[in-house]
């Protein structure tokens, strides 16, 4: 499945490069994806953290900010963080949120900090063999019952480079051993949209619980 393990510099490499495609296509990146409709992802999470707002949300891979507005509106206090600093600095200037930008690679989060993490189209950039220490990190700083909420595309375990991009497309059975070895306790899944043979649902939807 995971092909030669990759080296420091590779790990670089792949990290410079996917950010860098999102730098230069940020303004219409943000055009393309703000009218996306994932209040069905967000109700998957926010349902599982429970409790009445506000609770504390890290929106993990936050892009330009669309869905730190929803969890504004929502009443909850949520924190952006995102590798690509046009991102970052997009997601700041609509939203008045505390946006931390960090690299997938080089992660340094508080610990037992958040009620719940929305990890929606990000996790799939991180490789095969780096995402059981970045599982690890986001387990750490969920506060205990802390819920994560993750939406990648799926695939048959292939991983390399889509368009300038590094992506990982895992199917269920393996993403599933990957959290729970990291210690996440299952709650749900899904893929979407929802409502349609599976050829034609290229994401896969998954909730899980630090237990």
């Amino acid at each position: 499945m995971h092909g030669k393990r990759l080296e420091p510099h590779e790990l670089d490499k792949i990290s410079t490069a996917t950010l860098s495609y999102y730098e230069q296509r940020a303004e219409d990146f943000r055009a393309g994806t703000q009218d996306h409709d994932v209040s069905q992802n967000i109700a998957a999470l926010l349902r599982h953290v429970g409790g009445q707002p506000p609770s504390v949300i890290l929106d993990f891979g936050c892009g330009p900010g669309r869905d730190l507005k929803t969890f504004l509106e929502l009443g909850h206090t949520v924190i952006g963080l995102e590798g690509a600093a046009r991102f970052a600095a997009m997601a700041r200037a609509d939203t008045g949120c505390e946006v931390w930008q960090q690299d997938f690679h080089r992660l340094d989060l508080p610990g037992e900090r958040f009620d719940g993490i929305f990890a929606n189209a990000s996790l799939f950039h991180v490789p095969s063999q780096e995402l059981p220490r970045v599982l690890g990190q986001l387990h750490a700083t969920l506060k205990p019952r802390g819920v994560l909420f993750s939406s990648n595309p799926h695939g048959q375990n292939e991983e390399g480079w889509n368009r300038g991009r590094y992506g990982a497309y895992h199917d269920l059975e393996t993403w599933r051993r990957y959290m729970l070895d990291a210690g996440f306790i299952e709650l749900e899944y899904y893929y979407r949209p929802t409502g349609l043979p599976r050829e034609q649902q290229p994401w896969l939807a998954t909730v899980w619980r630090r237990p």
